[in-house]
């Protein structure tokens, strides 16, 4: 009987260990799906959670714009994060909106490659009862608000000013966009060619515009492909934040700082070389940081049902009285223009 027992005992505890090795994969199993990628957590029950969706992460524009984002966050308590694609395409917005729909975020801020693609995405998270605020998108159709740093045309035609005085008022220049399909980089191309056209015209635009998207290794490419094509050339004007250093790269490796000027939107921290050697003449553009918070602070206003319109005040340099356009396009007064004297004012 003892034996009985005994052996009885053994198997009973080499059940237990066969039965623990086997269960013990389905912990991690059942975990899986937390740890696939995911563009941001799921909020926890309760929470407040606003996600900003960008064109493209990883780079210094979004970088900025992840720094006020964030100080929104700890400033509310609210749960704010920023999240893009590995790369500037449209279509790669439309899952990580989509996941967020599921998640169930509460605000979605969107900067769009291109606002005509992602409307129908849009309108599934506004009709999911989520506050939808865009950025550089005044043609969205689907959204609560967008929010402008400036008028555009106004601020492409500020940058074409500066361009033509620098060129002296004539020659050929050449015209950048991040996207064809991008909204605002085109308002800003046009407005400055409408500029060049109404007020100088002595100075003639080569090509049509350039596509780059984002990318400053294939504006490079392509601003030596028009400096070789076209050696007369003396300005660029750039849309993406990365333009001008791809273009700047190029004039200065062909020695013609003197001679070709260089004029668009950026960052003092992406051009502030090339800006002091001379291959870089004007950066225009506004704070990415100050454009993430007001963002934000307008999705928890449209939340909270506070009205929003002409002369609101979001507390921010540059947004205090909101300028309102149609029914829900706002136009903020932040625009600057930045040179090699003025760029060490700048710490992004």
């Amino acid at each position: 009987m003892k034996k009985y027992l005994s052996l009885l005992a053994a198997l009973s505890l080499v059940s237990v260990i066969v039965a623990a090795c086997v269960q013990a994969p389905a912990a991690p199993a059942a975990e899986a799906p937390a740890a696939a990628e995911a563009p941001a957590a799921a909020p926890a029950a309760g929470d407040s959670t606003y996600v900003t969706v960008v064109k493209i992460a990883g780079i210094d524009w979004f970088n900025r714009m992840e720094v006020g984002v964030k100080e929104f966050g700890t400033e509310t308590g609210i749960n704010a994060s920023l999240v893009g694609p590995d790369t500037a395409d449209a279509a790669k917005q439309i899952p990580i909106i989509e996941d967020l729909i599921a998640q169930k975020v509460n605000a979605l801020c969107v900067i769009p490659m291109d606002p005509t693609q992602l409307d129908p995405v849009l309108k599934k998270a506004m009709d999911a009862g989520i506050a939808v605020v865009t950025h550089e998108a005044s043609n969205q159709v689907n959204m609560n608000w967008d929010i402008e740093a400036f008028d555009n045309s106004a601020f492409g035609a500020g940058l074409m000013d500066r361009l033509a005085a620098l060129m002296g008022e004539e020659g050929e220049y050449a015209v950048f966009v991040g996207s064809l399909g991008s909204k605002t980089h085109n308002e800003w191309a046009d407005g400055g060619i409408n500029q060049q056209k109404a007020k100088y015209p002595k100075m003639t635009m080569v090509t049509d515009k350039q596509e780059t998207f984002d990318d400053a290794q294939k504006a490079y490419e392509k601003a030596k492909e028009i400096l070789k094509a076209h050696p007369n050339i003396k300005g660029f004007q750039g849309s993406a934040s990365t333009d001008v250093v791809g273009i700047g790269q190029a004039v200065e490796e062909a020695g013609l700082q003197d001679k070709v000027f260089v004029v668009g939107t950026s960052l003092p921290s992406l051009s502030k070389d090339l800006l002091k050697s001379g291959a870089i003449d004007v950066i225009g553009g506004w704070d990415p940081a100050l454009a993430g918070k007001a963002c934000n602070k307008l999705a928890q206003m449209q939340l909270a049902g506070e009205k929003i319109g002409e002369g609101t005040n979001l507390g921010l340099t540059g947004y205090e009285n909101l300028k309102l356009v149609g029914t829900n396009v706002l136009y903020a007064q932040a625009s600057l223009y930045i040179t090699a004297e003025d760029v060490d004012k700048y710490p992004y």
